[in-house]
């Protein structure tokens, strides 16, 4: 069951099949999609289409190692791991190592260590943390609250936002993986991406003016118009009603408390209003983390090297820790999704310790250094 007919009858082995990395690597194309968590071989070729975080997200990880993601992913891990027996197919040659692609393994061990001692269950009050299941020890709760916040506070779906940020945090700043860095051939971002587009001579706009027309399409369009019709088109095309009913009591307590005082078109104009700053906002305070940083193709790195390079910290004060919701912190935050915020400014120096003993590049900007960056 779950091991896919093709494949198990390719190789002959069943559920106790001996595997190297070159075999797994093989299996990385739709419909054909193994993944390794732990030294143990699954087939999730089928299992990606039930897969309650969305496909995509097993998906960016066929034919690797996805034991660090599944780690990050799941509070519950005793509960998840009955999904994935069925879906064995065998484990590593003991010969193999555990990580593929040469990762370097004595670090995400140290990095799991870490993770299990910082992980606490309290959280702040956001969406953002409920999204991550950072608040209550049962996650039922978490998505019961976060489809109230961002449904019925916000206007937007939980569905909608798990899958696009799951996805950025499993492979962040990676093209064609990482939803956050796709700007629809609307802004070339990164070193690689400018240069292929010359050299394929792809001009849908005059790129060489992105810098000048980032300012009117970027932080002012994003949420008010982008978000929304993406919202709107992903709760109809999934058939996702209940996110759905959670949005529309959004826009009936809206329409109920604003319409009596501003009419139809003045209630209107002030939503939109506070979705052109808030979009701003939400530009500024999430790009100044990534804008800047690595933008490349996958290039197979472990867990810690790969969010370190996609990745950078704003100095911690007062304003920038309210100003960002504890986001200064994202180094931490990509590292332990799941930690509560509060927690990123004790993780911090440990985590940067360990880069410093591992040679990793920890960076940690200004704010507005980091906002010059995103223009540069």
């Amino acid at each position: 069951m779950g091991g896919g007919t093709h494949q198990t009858s390719v190789e002959g082995r069943g559920a106790s099949g001996v595997y190297t990395w070159e075999e797994v690597q093989k299996h990385s194309q739709r419909g054909d999609q193994w993944v390794v968590i732990e030294r143990k071989v699954y087939n999730v070729s089928n299992w990606v289409k039930r897969h309650p975080g969305g496909h995509r997200v097993i998906t960016h990880y066929a034919g690797e190692d996805a034991s660090d993601a599944f780690m990050a992913f799941h509070p519950d891990q005793t509960f998840v791991r009955k999904f994935l027996k069925p879906l064995l197919v065998g484990e590593l040659a003991p010969s193999e190592p555990s990580q593929d692609h040469k990762k370097n393994v004595k670090v995400i061990k140290i990095l799991i260590i870490y993770c299990n001692y910082l992980l606490t269950s309290q959280a702040g009050w956001l969406q953002h943390d409920f999204g991550h299941l950072s608040v209550f020890k049962r996650s039922r709760w978490d998505h019961l609250l976060h489809k109230f916040v961002i449904g019925h506070l916000k206007g937007a779906s939980a569905h909608w936002w798990n899958h696009r940020h799951f996805q950025h945090h499993a492979k962040p700043n990676v093209f064609k993986k990482d939803p956050d860095i796709n700007m629809l051939n609307i802004l070339v971002l990164g070193n690689v991406q400018p240069v292929e587009y010359g050299i394929k001579k792809l001009k849908h706009l005059p790129y060489n003016h992105q810098h000048q027309y980032f300012f009117l399409i970027g932080p002012p369009l994003l949420i008010p118009v982008y978000f929304n019709i993406h919202i709107f088109q992903t709760m109809i095309q999934q058939r996702d009603w209940v996110d759905f009913a959670w949005y529309l009591s959004y826009y009936i307590r809206y329409l109920s408390c604003f319409v009596p005082f501003y009419g139809v078109f003045g209630s209107f104009a002030l939503l939109m209003c506070v979705r052109f700053i808030e979009s701003h906002w939400f530009v500024w305070v999430t790009q100044m983390n990534h804008l800047s940083m690595d933008v490349d193709y996958e290039k197979h790195d472990d867990w810690l090297s790969m969010q370190l390079k996609a990745t950078c910290n704003i100095e911690q004060s007062f304003f920038n820790d309210w100003f960002s919701g504890h986001l200064n912190f994202q180094i931490e935050h990509h590292l332990f999704p799941m930690m509560p915020r509060h927690n990123y400014i004790h993780a911090a120096p440990r985590v940067k310790e360990l880069c410093k003993k591992y040679g990793i590049h920890y960076e940690v900007k200004g704010l507005w250094e980091a906002w010059c960056d995103i223009i540069r």
